[in-house]
């Protein structure tokens, strides 16, 4: 089976780690031609493009880049985007294409469908729509949504709560959604220590009750109701030290407000960190919190919980399915930075609790979020849509030639 994902950008986050960890996984099953489209990777974020290539080493022509495959709307280069992605889409003649993000995720699915692709996939890691933004934005991106959805044979969800909010905007049948959990390498995690050099190179004592956050620095992140909530806790709990890892185009910003709040010295921005050093960071860390308004599921918590950490996080989209109030750390209502607050100072001075609450999400982690998991997952579906009657897919063989193959294609 011929497989070709794409996604919009390469950046360093959640969604772009899970579909790296996705191809290099599948790309190990048997019977399977995997190969990765991106846009450019563009902004502070930081770029895994290097471990694209990396993964592809030996077959640079699975790895494409399609310069006009921007994140912003861009009518022009979107009309480009979609042409090109028609192209290459011909010229590999997938079985199966899957695709992420939002940009990717409509381009792609459409240039799919135009050119005959039997099974299309898409990926919803969080919601291109919602109360997060203008009713005009909402209503633009709910209507590309639908209309792209008819083009679409099964979602992939990183939480139930994705599953929910497509199918009450009336995209898809039940039948449709499939939720598998972003999966990661959980080793590092389980062995994270509390680092003391680390801490020291920092400006962390070991006496520090260290508060983390593992996000871009963006809108929508909740960095800014994270600093409210620190601040209030000060006064009571004055060992509190906030600990941001990750760059964004909003960091000057949030710099901006620790001099307003006059927290400095005790708020520590690591900048961007590469997803493979992010599990030493979260070892120095005493809890995480997470305080976004959009988010399918936050990468960030199971990560922590995997690390044996508790986590506090707005109740937004996914979150309450990792983040189990009162069982693997507290679940607080979206902007309320004062029962954060709380839910911090509580957990400063209960080493008991966060070891309850680290340990319950520990084994939770363990049973849901390795990353064998969830490669295994999408293989058994994509074996799935493959074997339905209608669909004639390749006999797995690489292809020597471009071109349309002479396979009947029917949807």
């Amino acid at each position: 089976m011929r497989v070709t994902h794409l996604i919009t950008r390469l950046v360093v986050g959640g969604a772009q780690e899970n579909t790296l960890a996705t191809v290099r996984g599948l790309r190990a099953k048997p019977g399977l031609e995997v190969k990765l489209i991106s846009g450019p990777t563009l902004g502070p974020e930081g770029s895994l493009e290097a471990e694209a290539r990396n993964i592809f080493a030996g077959q640079p022509d699975h790895f494409t880049i399609v310069p006009e495959l921007v994140r912003p709307v861009h009518p022009l280069k979107d009309f480009s985007a979609l042409r090109a992605l028609e192209k290459i889409l011909r010229t590999q003649n997938p079985d199966l294409v899957h695709t992420h993000s939002g940009k990717a995720g409509l381009l792609g699915r459409l240039a799919a469908r135009r050119v005959g692709v039997p099974v299309i996939i898409h990926h919803i890691h969080g919601p291109s729509f919602g109360n997060f933004q203008g009713a005009l934005a909402n209503f633009v991106f709910t209507a590309a949504e639908k209309y792209a959805g008819r083009a679409t044979d099964h979602f992939f969800c990183s939480a139930d709560a994705m599953t929910k909010l497509y199918l009450a905007a009336g995209i898809g049948k039940p039948e449709q959604f499939t939720r598998i959990f972003s999966g990661f390498n959980l080793e590092p995690f389980s062995n994270a220590t509390n680092d003391l050099a680390l801490r020291q190179r920092l400006g962390l004592d070991a006496h520090h009750f260290v508060i983390g956050k593992i996000a871009r620095i963006f809108q929508l992140k909740g960095h800014a109701d994270l600093l409210a909530a620190f601040a209030r806790i000060l006064p009571e709990i004055p060992h509190a030290r906030l600990l941001f890892v990750g760059d964004g185009s909003l960091r000057g910003e949030i710099e901006k407000q620790v001099r307003t709040l006059g927290l400095q010295g005790r708020v520590v921005f690591t900048g961007l960190v590469p997803p493979g050093e992010v599990a030493r960071y979260v070892g120095i860390m005493d809890c995480v919190a997470h305080f976004s308004y959009r988010e399918g599921l936050p990468r960030a918590l199971p990560q922590a919980l995997a690390a044996g950490k508790p986590v506090v996080a707005y109740d937004c989209d996914g979150a309450g399915e990792v983040c189990i109030d009162r069982k693997t750390g507290f679940l607080i209502p979206p902007g309320d930075t004062l029962c954060a607050s709380e839910k911090l100072r509580q957990l400063a001075r209960a080493p008991a609790l966060r070891e309850q609450f680290g340990r319950s999400g520990s084994q939770f982690v363990k049973e849901n979020f390795p990353v064998e998991k969830m490669v295994a997952d999408q293989y058994t579906v994509y074996q799935k849509l493959a074997a339905r009657p209608a669909i004639q897919v390749s006999d797995f063989s690489p292809r020597k030639t471009g071109g349309n193959s002479n396979q009947q294609r029917l949807l």
